[in-house]
């Protein structure tokens, strides 16, 4: 079955920088586009970056020259380099991908910046 297990969350400083991990399994992982997205409190969840099959990648304009995704199919593994980071990046982050209609997420990872 599916499965994604994101780490590398924690408290950092505001101006101080985490790198996520998503571990993928149960899939064809090379063939599927991956996702980033991230929920605070008291918001939606939204959608923070996308990296293709061929490593195309898209950004949210909050986080865009700020954080990078990239993936390593050997792995199986999905990464989000965040560097900057602001206290309003405080949120949990989510691997995600689709199988057709089918959604897929991990549990996430908690990310806070403050001092």
């Amino acid at each position: 079955q599916v499965q994604l297990v994101e780490s590398g969350g924690g408290l950092v400083q505001p101006g101080g920088s985490l790198r996520l991990s998503c571990a993928a399994s149960g899939f064809s992982f090379s063939l599927y586009v991956m996702r980033w997205y991230r929920q605070a409190p008291g918001k939606q969840r939204e959608l923070v970056a996308t990296i293709a099959t061929g490593s195309n990648t898209v950004y949210a304009d909050s986080v865009k020259g700020r954080f990078t995704i990239s993936r390593d199919n050997t792995k199986s593994t999905v990464y989000l380099q965040m560097n900057s980071l602001k206290p309003e990046d405080t949120a949990v982050y989510y691997c995600n991908t689709f199988r057709g209609p089918t959604g897929y997420w991990g549990q996430g990872t908690q990310v806070t910046v403050s001092t």
